[in-house]
Parts: structure tokens; sequence; C-alpha cells
């Protein structure tokens, strides 16, 4: 391997690395029994940062405008306990937030049926924590996910 192939390798990431060398990950979402395009596909990362921060946003307008009195620290503050209500509300009845329902998205538990209320709440909590929710496996699912058991698809 010259110097030029390792730069490239390193460059591309480990993942495309590894199937130069002739290793097949599929595509994301097959080993859950997921599609690979469609409905029912893993919900791309784009469109899931998109609804998170549409729903952040529709959260600090709230707590701006009819909790914080002004104060954008105690907005903020709010917009955190607003979020988590709100994930809990719709995530737990009807499976989408309203950022994930403008965007065409839904969590579903890994079986593919409605995700229960308790790993709702799991999930809401880690991603309030941020940290859980940035680190991915190879089917670009967090670790608020995967702990869990939950899968956003498109819908």
């Amino acid at each position: 391997m010259d110097n030029r192939q390792a730069i490239g390798s390193w460059l591309s990431g480990p993942r495309a690395a590894a199937e130069d060398m002739g290793i097949e990950f599929g595509h994301r979402g097959e080993r859950l029994g997921l599609p690979a395009s469609g409905p029912g596909s893993v919900a791309p990362i784009g469109r899931r940062f998109g609804a998170l921060v549409i729903d952040w946003a529709l959260c600090m307008l709230i707590a701006y405008a009819f909790l914080a009195q002004g104060n954008q620290q105690r907005a903020g503050n709010w917009a955190l306990l607003i979020f988590l209500v709100l994930s809990l509300l719709t995530v737990g009845t009807v499976g989408c937030t309203p950022g994930k329902r403008l965007l065409g998205l839904r969590v579903i538990s890994e079986d593919g049926t409605r995700l229960p209320l308790p790993r709702v709440l799991l999930r809401s909590v880690l991603l309030l924590l941020v940290i859980p929710a940035v680190i991915w496996d190879r089917d670009t699912r967090g670790l608020h996910d995967r702990l869990a058991r939950a899968v956003q698809v498109r819908i």
C-alpha cells in the first residue's frame, strides 16, 4: 500500500477501508430486517437532525412565550422539560414528534411495533443528555435508540 492509499483510507474512514478489503456490511438496517430504502427503512441522519431542530425550536418558542418571562436562560431550561414532555406524549402515543412527522419519520421498536412508554422515557432522557445520541452504530442508530431498542424509520 503506498502513501496515497493509506491517506485515502484514513480520510474515508474505517468502514470504507474495511469495504475496500472486501468486508461486506450490507445496508443500514439490514441486521434489523429493514429495507434498504423507502418506507420502513432507517431514517437518514439529515432528516433526523432536521426533525430535532424543528422540535427544539418549537419547545424554545413555547418556553419563551409562556414560561420564561423574557429570560433566555430560563427559556432554555424550560425547553428541556417541554421537550421531554413533548417526546413522551407524542412518541409514546403516535410514534413521532411534530418535527419527525413534518419530515416523514417515526420511532418504532426493533420488532416493528409501537415503542412502549417506559422505553420512550428512557430514550427521551438519554436524548436530553446529548452524548448517547451522537454515538452511533453501523446502522446509524444512536446509543439512546439502541438502549431503548428503538429505530427511527421513514414513513
